[in-house]
């Protein structure tokens, strides 16, 4: 931009003609090419002739010498480092690990990015129940929670099954425990709970509030997450408890049963600290400037070890780039992974860097997430426009030899939304992934829940829509 403008100068002592010509050089230069005028039936003979390219890269990641690299290298990372929660120390030694990793695969550009991260620690935390019987409650405070004064609190319980229910009883909730045993509908619906339950509890005198885990399958798990207290609103502690003692206790008190229950939380919010983006690159043939964007969040809950959400993620947004190299593939634009710091909290660390790069937002071709667990794969989401979509439903068809070929709508994913959101196509990994919420923000989170098989995968998937997107002679239309 600065060049352009620097240009711009001595353009104005040019004669009217060779202004008119080196504006419109300029013009047409200064930003990617698209595929607006192309003839679809010109781009669909463009992209099936990587049809071998892409043969290439499944029989290496699914049948070849790199079968079951991505699981191994997770297996490793996770087993190594374990869980890797926002500002931890644990996650400082999971950065320094990949950037190791990542430099010694011989990746090109490897560095980190700093960004400004929260730090929240859970702190020693028990809740019991005193009334009706004698009974431990398993909990994971939530993520930005407040603590309980020292000694904790006893109070009884209020349980509601939705905050319709809690506003209906509004006068009630003074002094009290508020259970919710809201039935799981649906994560996106169902996260509210989560989120503004506490909030939504204090409004009316609640002293804490205890949230059923979101979740549709528990063995008596605990399912933690982020929350958000509402500004001007007392903030009250709050945890998640499991399915199976949110509906006890609305069992009890439909009997008419008295709850009673004394919570201990140590939470405390630190002050942010210092963290990094991971990234790694193969830099492009032709155009190193324009960026096709792999991605998966480092950063996991402190339960578990976050192989699922999101090691798997980030696994594969690295052996995509391996595949390529191992291949001696180099496609026209660069190819970059980023290891997202700090998703959990909301994606902090994908939000500053869209703000350290959004001056560059014409060259990023396409921006790529999984965060949704690399189980069997279905194909992708995808957000673009019309003619955007038509490119990507062409490239899909080069994984008809492993029946991954569905291109669905709505994109999504925290770290890449904001570019989304400005115009750039974006797509995410859609996998067979009903068994995700069992284990999300929990104990369960291992690399039990792994299939070294699907994330071969889930790896050819993710390997052969980036080159070939990245590879194309022209950018992707906004």
């Amino acid at each position: 931009m600065t060049g352009n403008k620097s240009r711009g100068h001595n353009i104005m002592r040019q004669p009217l003609l060779t202004l008119l010509f080196i504006s419109f050089f300029l013009q047409s230069h200064s930003r990617p090419h698209n595929y607006a005028s192309k003839p679809l039936s010109e781009l669909s003979r463009e992209i099936s002739k990587y049809s071998d390219i892409a043969q290439q890269i499944i029989d290496l990641a699914v049948y070849g010498r790199a079968q079951n690299r991505s699981f191994e290298r997770l297996a490793d990372f996770t087993d190594a480092i374990g869980h890797r929660v926002s500002g931890s120390e644990n996650l400082d030694l999971a950065i320094k690990y990949m950037y190791n990793a990542l430099t010694q695969d011989g990746l090109e550009n490897v560095h980190l990015e700093p960004v400004k991260i929260p730090h929240w620690v859970r702190g020693e935390e028990c809740a019991v129940m005193l009334l009706p019987r004698n009974h431990t409650l398993a909990i994971l405070g939530l993520g930005s929670s407040v603590g309980t004064p020292s000694g904790g609190i006893e109070a009884e319980v209020m349980v509601v099954d939705s905050f319709e229910e809690l506003k209906k009883r509004a006068s009630e909730a003074k002094g009290k425990i508020v259970v919710y045993n809201q039935p799981f509908v649906s994560y996106g619906e169902t996260v509210a709970y989560r989120i503004s339950g506490a909030s939504e509890a204090a409004k009316f005198g609640a002293v804490a509030s205890l949230i059923r885990s979101v979740t549709p399958f528990s063995i008596n798990s605990p399912h933690t997450g982020w929350q958000w207290y509402q500004p001007g609103v007392p903030q009250i502690p709050t945890a998640c408890i499991t399915i199976e003692d949110a509906q006890m206790m609305s069992r009890m008190t439909r009997r008419g049963q008295k709850i009673v229950v004394r919570l201990t939380m140590g939470a405390q919010t630190l002050p942010d600290v210092d963290s990094f983006n991971t990234v790694a690159e193969i830099t492009g043939s032709k155009h190193p400037e324009q960026v096709v964007l792999l991605s998966g969040h480092l950063d996991s809950w402190d339960v578990g070890q976050g192989a699922m959400d999101d090691g798997g993620g980030v696994a594969i947004s690295w052996e995509a780039l391996s595949l390529i190299r191992d291949l001696g593939l180099r496609p026209k634009r660069t190819l970059r992974t980023v290891l997202w710091s700090a998703e959990e909290p909301g994606g902090v660390g994908a939000a500053q860097y869209f703000q350290q790069h959004k001056a560059n937002i014409s060259n990023f071709d396409l921006v790529m997430e999984s965060d949704l667990g690399t189980f069997s794969p279905l194909g992708l989401q995808f957000s673009g426009n019309d003619r955007a979509r038509a490119i990507m439903k062409e490239v899909m068809k080069l994984l008809t030899p492993i029946n991954v070929t569905s291109l669905e709508e709505h994109g999504e994913g925290t770290d890449i939304n904001m570019w989304m959101q400005a115009g750039v196509p974006g797509t995410s990994l859609h996998t067979a992934d009903q068994r995700y919420f069992w284990f999300h923000h929990s104990d369960g989170d291992t690399m039990s829940v792994q299939n070294p098989k699907e994330m071969n995968l889930c790896s050819a998937l993710w390997a052969v829509v980036a080159y070939v997107v990245a590879d194309l002679e022209e950018i992707l239309p906004r």
